[in-house]
């Protein structure tokens, strides 16, 4: 058998790998936890939400990337469960299990794996999604690693928050950071030394590596009378666009409540010589949440207002957003097809 540090999926085999993998998958308790053919999760209420996210090598994370960086498997298994754990937030509801399909190489490294299930349970403690069980999963051998990962959890209220309640006269609003992982994204990506990044540009690409949704803010949107909701994670205006089409209405958003999102990108931004408000407005990844409350309630902890939604425009915009009362010029946001 190889030395530890150089013990490969391949020498392991799959009983072996799981038996390193599975004690390092911790969350809450299961009614049954892994080693059978399925888990089962309790449901109280009779109804739950579920979720399914990929996470491919070179799609959407690189183990080495053109800045030189390398990509953790910590950092890997973070993203799968922050992003999961994201869209059941999304929803007003509270994270009740979490199941993980891996595909790996044959020479994938056993540490680096080992150190993905540390990521993805670290998510879930650190992240607050403390109901959340991990039930297991499956292996699986591919040319490039990918993980997928569905998560259940259970409503904080009675319904789901939909991304189609939006009416007009609401305010617009978001919770959670804007930009940051696009930014980190594009430092990444650039052939330019991670050893040169400032402090700021750090905590940028941390934003994009590790993301951290509010996962207090759903039920609590839900709570407090949210008429629509959706996870940001394909850039403001691609998601308002699909908020303001399934809503038929027409979101405008004040490009003057977005400076500060700005702010935080322009040590970055002067780097590579990039407007930031694009990566305000287009990035993804951040994994906030858009929101819509009737426009007299309070807004909840930690959202702000960042636009209202309109009535269609007769013999105009039927639906879809506005930047400051007129059509974007850019910014559409991230799709897994193009490019």
């Amino acid at each position: 058998m190889p030395a530890a540090d150089l013990l490969t999926v391949g020498n392991l085999g799959e009983s072996g790998l799981l038996a390193r993998i599975l004690p390092r998958l911790q969350g809450a308790s299961a009614l049954l936890g892994p080693g059978d053919d399925a888990a089962l999760i309790a449901a109280p209420g009779g109804k739950f939400v579920i979720t399914v996210d990929t996470l491919v090598e070179n799609q959407d994370f690189r183990l080495r990337w053109p800045s030189g960086f390398e990509s953790s498997g910590f950092d890997v298994g973070w993203k799968s469960a922050a992003q999961n754990l994201s869209d059941v937030n999304a929803m007003g509801a509270v994270a009740t299990s979490a199941v993980i399909s891996l595909t790996l190489p044959h020479a994938t490294p056993v540490s680096w794996v080992e150190d993905l299930a540390e990521g993805f349970s670290a998510a879930v403690r650190e992240l607050g999604a403390t109901s959340c069980a991990i039930g297991g999963g499956d292996l699986g051998r591919g040319s490039e690693v990918s993980i997928t990962a569905a998560v259940t959890g259970n409503l904080a209220t009675d319904h789901p928050v939909l991304r189609s309640g939006a009416k007009p006269g609401d305010v617009v609003a978001v919770c959670g950071s804007l930009g940051v992982a696009a930014a980190g994204l594009a430092l990444l990506d650039v052939p330019i030394s991670h050893l040169e990044w400032s402090k700021d540009e750090q905590a940028l690409v941390v934003g994009q590596r590790r993301p951290a949704p509010p996962l207090a803010a759903g039920p609590a949107a839900a709570g407090a009378g949210a008429t629509a909701m959706m996870d940001l994670s394909d850039g403001l205006l691609k998601d308002g666009r699909r908020m303001a089409t399934a809503s038929g209405v027409v979101i405008d958003f004040d490009s003057r409540t977005l400076k500060v999102d700005a702010q935080r990108l322009c040590s970055a931004a002067a780097r590579l010589r990039t407007d930031p408000m694009e990566w305000v407005l287009g990035g993804g990844e951040d994994h906030g949440l858009l929101t819509t409350f009737p426009g007299a309630l309070e807004l909840p902890e930690g959202f702000r207002a960042v636009g209202v939604v309109k009535e269609p425009v007769r013999g105009g915009l039927a639906s879809g957003v506005l930047l400051d009362g007129k059509l974007p010029e850019s910014a559409q946001g991230f799709d897994h097809f193009e490019g």
